[in-house]
């Protein structure tokens, strides 16, 4: 398996966060419903749906009228949470999402579930690696790709909280609980995970667990790398990017296009500030059908291959 080994060989599937933490806040809020397009089974939203079926709308396989009824659920007063699959939410509904929910700028929160190519042999029509691409282009738009269960929960509370569009990439893959020395989540705030003087590896998502994986077979060969999870994709942690700038390379990972996504964010300020060597890890494009876990190696976004792309990155420090 790609994933990073843990002392007890637990894994998560973040789905289940996202469902436990949403049935919490509906036990508090009123206002919180669900909106899905049969994706009650995928969402894990099933408790919901038992707790509170009035709360819940099913608008079948049509993902821009779900998209459409949760603006309109919003400008009534409601907190509606729109879960589906990303490839399709973000995809299809893209026209939505831009008109009814961003350039509108209602409180709308969309819940991009089994993100990246978790769907793996379903194909390329599933992948969903476009998404952020697509999303960062609407600048009122929250982005949150969150790393493991603990920071799932806290992405869903903070995205309840926040008055206005937001998106959460949930992803079915499992992943491991990370190890944190101060846990705290902020909206538009990367931490750090591991220090490092040599290198920065920027990462979210399914790819954090895989960094501080390489993090730790690259300090057994002298060179250290200091961690990011860059959770928030937008708005940008720009305090962390300097920082990272200032080790003087940097390897950006995503279970995204290698195009517009997390890494060509970082770019973006790194060649407006402090420009340094830097790697974009991710997909090149389309990619074929496969195993999640085939298609991670296959694209050299394993532990080993993250630690790879660090020497090489340092290499071409001037």
């Amino acid at each position: 398996m790609s994933a990073a080994p843990q002392p007890n060989g637990v894994y998560f599937d973040c789905r289940d966060s996202f469902a436990a933490t949403i049935e919490s806040l509906a036990e508090a809020d009123p206002r919180i419903v669900t909106v899905v397009s049969d994706s009650v089974g995928s969402s894990k939203l099933g408790g919901f749906k038992t707790k509170f079926p009035d709360r819940m709308v099913n608008v079948g396989i049509a993902e821009q009228t779900l998209v459409a009824v949760g603006a309109g659920l919003a400008n009534g007063g409601k907190l509606p949470f729109v879960s589906a699959a990303s490839c399709f939410l973000t995809g299809r509904a893209l026209e939505q999402v831009k008109a009814d929910i961003a350039y509108s700028n209602v409180n709308v929160k969309l819940i991009g579930q089994s993100s990246g190519v978790a769907y793996g042999e379903l194909g390329p029509t599933h992948h969903s690696i476009e998404d952020l691409a697509w999303l960062r282009l609407f600048n009122n738009m929250k982005l949150i790709v969150p790393a493991d269960p603990w920071q799932t929960e806290q992405a869903i509370r903070a995205a309840a909280a926040y008055d206005g569009p937001v998106f959460v990439r949930v992803s079915r893959m499992p992943v491991p609980a990370l190890q944190r020395r101060n846990p705290v989540f902020e909206i538009g705030v990367a931490e750090t995970l591991v220090d490092g003087t040599d290198a920065t590896i920027i990462a979210n998502g399914t790819m954090v667990h895989r960094a501080v994986a390489a993090a730790t077979a690259l300090a057994a060969e002298g060179i250290s790398a200091r961690v990011v999870n860059m959770a928030t994709v937008n708005p940008l942690d720009e305090t962390a990017i300097a920082a990272a700038a200032e080790t003087g390379a940097i390897v950006t990972v995503e279970e995204h296009s290698v195009r517009g996504g997390l890494g060509g964010a970082v770019a973006e300020i790194i060649t407006g500030t402090n420009p340094v060597p830097m790697r974009i890890m991710g997909f090149p494009g389309f990619v074929p059908t496969g195993s999640a876990d085939w298609l991670m190696d296959h694209f050299g976004l394993t532990p080993a291959g993250i630690s790879d792309a660090v020497k090489q990155t340092i290499a071409r420090k001037k």
